[in-house]
């Protein structure tokens, strides 16, 4: 029987999963046309850009008016920076291999986001990745003493884990094994590094993720989190390509790369 090859404890790149995406619900959008006298069509890749292309065009009922393209017609609202219209657009990504260092930061950007993480109270950690920071991927040496003051970690966390579960089935007879397993575990994760690979399911508006790829992919951020922006801007821009159309990357003295955004703040 063919058994599945254990993970490497140790986790050097961010995984971003497109998970969710939006779809138009097009009978609907058909007969708000109808009932208005209008006819409109549009030749948006994807349904997120259709969405904030009739958003923006209800400001002025400009259906069937003006720019043809849906890459025109975004391109003008992100020169003119009329960015309510990309909250519209919604799409949730699954993030893997990231520490905990990096979702302390991404947890910050509130405005149009949503999150939901893996819980250290009641999953056991004993199994844990950890996520080598790119600075200590530079260097063998470093990265060896790193790795060794985790496993140290690892051990501790496991006897101390076992412990307290001692400890609380001796002093709480009656408690069910499952809340017994969260108090453990609640407590032993204490003493968890901030380099423990953690997963965040993560929704969020167009807007928001334009926000968080400027900030975040800035070459003064830190530099695990603008690896991962770097990765969602890639999921991104192949997902939406007229949203994200005004953002590439861009290759840094550092090696590593960069996001830039010409239409800043929109």
């Amino acid at each position: 029987m063919a058994t599945t090859p254990p993970l490497d404890p140790y986790v050097c790149k961010p995984k971003v999963y497109l998970v969710g995406r939006q779809h138009v619900a097009d009978e609907e959008v058909a007969r708000f046309l109808a009932d208005e006298g209008m006819v409109f069509s549009t030749d948006a890749p994807a349904p997120a850009e259709a969405l904030a292309e009739i958003a923006g065009r209800t400001c002025y009922m400009s259906f069937g008016k003006g720019r043809k393209s849906n890459r025109e017609y975004l391109e003008n609202i992100l020169s003119s920076k009329h960015g309510s219209v990309l909250e519209h657009a919604v799409w949730c990504v699954l993030i893997t291999g990231v520490s905990r260092a990096l979702t302390h930061e991404l947890v910050r950007h509130r405005a149009g986001f949503g999150y939901s993480q893996l819980s250290q109270r009641y999953v056991d950690e004993s199994d844990a990745r950890y996520v080598v920071p790119p600075l200590y991927q530079q260097n063998s040496e470093l990265q060896e003493k790193w790795r060794h003051t985790i496993d140290l970690v690892r051990k501790a966390y496991e006897e101390l884990a076992e412990a307290t579960s001692q400890y609380v089935q001796q002093t709480h007879p009656d408690m069910t094994p499952r809340d017994r397993r969260k108090w453990a575990r609640q407590a032993a994760r204490s003493i968890l590094p901030n380099a423990t690979e953690t997963k965040i399911f993560v929704t969020g508006n167009s807007r928001a993720w334009r926000h968080f790829l400027e900030l975040r992919g800035s070459v003064h951020a830190d530099t695990e989190i603008r690896l991962l922006a770097v990765e969602v801007f890639r999921v991104f821009k192949k997902e939406s390509p007229n949203i994200f159309q005004d953002i590439e990357l861009v290759d840094e003295p550092d090696g590593m790369p960069s996001v830039r955004v010409v239409h800043s703040k929109v």
